[in-house]
């Protein structure tokens, strides 16, 4: 598989098989990762890779507190700016209109819409997941550095036949991934990934995602 392979079939997938992941791979995969850019070769990431009961003991604590809703969330940074607007919400939006729809889940079937949403915090059924974190004092470049690090391994998983989600909605339950893990105090809880083999037969993996126009993002200056 080539880079341009690896990034037009990388997605962020929503239904895993239960096929066990090797930690070889796992670990072959990772190390590849570390020559990941970031600014001054801070390398400002820190991983936990959980499988097995630990990985389960955290999604039984996150269900345990599902039903509370949002009293039980903790998160430590605005996943989503409040003032967010125009195109950037338009395509928050979209996409998950898109998703509901693959899944045939109705705009006013709230009920369905909560059950779905609860499936991010069993990882989608995917066997293996990595809790990101790094240090509070790390400020917006160091937070895109990590951001390289997420994308290469995402796209090395690919390359090993794997497929992934990131997830920052696991950083509303900070406070259960820090019982049950160590996590540093002085660290911020920055999002999840959930690895496996997809299952290529689940809707929720087949739908489209809308990209914007190249011309939308991007201003040529000094070409012909």
């Amino acid at each position: 598989m080539n880079t341009t392979e690896a990034v037009q079939s990388r997605r962020s997938v929503r239904a895993f098989l239960d096929t066990p992941v090797d930690r070889e791979i796992l670990e072959r995969v990772l190390q590849k990762a570390q020559r990941s850019p970031s600014g001054g070769n801070t390398q400002p990431w820190n991983a936990e890779v959980l499988t097995g009961a630990p990985m389960q003991g955290l999604l039984d604590a996150v269900a345990e507190e599902l039903p509370k809703g949002k009293d039980s969330w903790s998160p430590e940074y605005d996943i989503y700016p409040k003032d967010l607007d125009g195109a950037y919400e338009q395509r928050r939006r979209g996409v998950g209109e898109d998703m509901y729809a693959a899944l045939d889940i109705a705009r006013d079937d709230k009920m369905g819409r909560l059950m779905w949403f609860a499936n991010n915090f069993r990882c989608f059924g995917a066997p293996v997941m990595m809790v990101i974190h790094t240090p509070k004092y790390m400020g917006p470049p160091q937070w895109s550095d990590i951001g390289m690090w997420l994308q290469t391994i995402m796209l090395l998983l690919r390359e090993e036949g794997l497929d992934s989600c990131a997830q920052e909605a696991w950083a509303m339950y900070s406070k259960q991934i820090r019982d049950a893990m160590p996590i540093p105090d002085d660290h911020i809880v920055f999002c999840a990934m959930a690895i496996g083999y997809r299952d290529p037969d689940a809707p929720v993996n087949q739908f489209d995602v809308a990209r914007a126009k190249l011309d939308e993002a991007v201003s040529w200056h000094g070409f012909e």
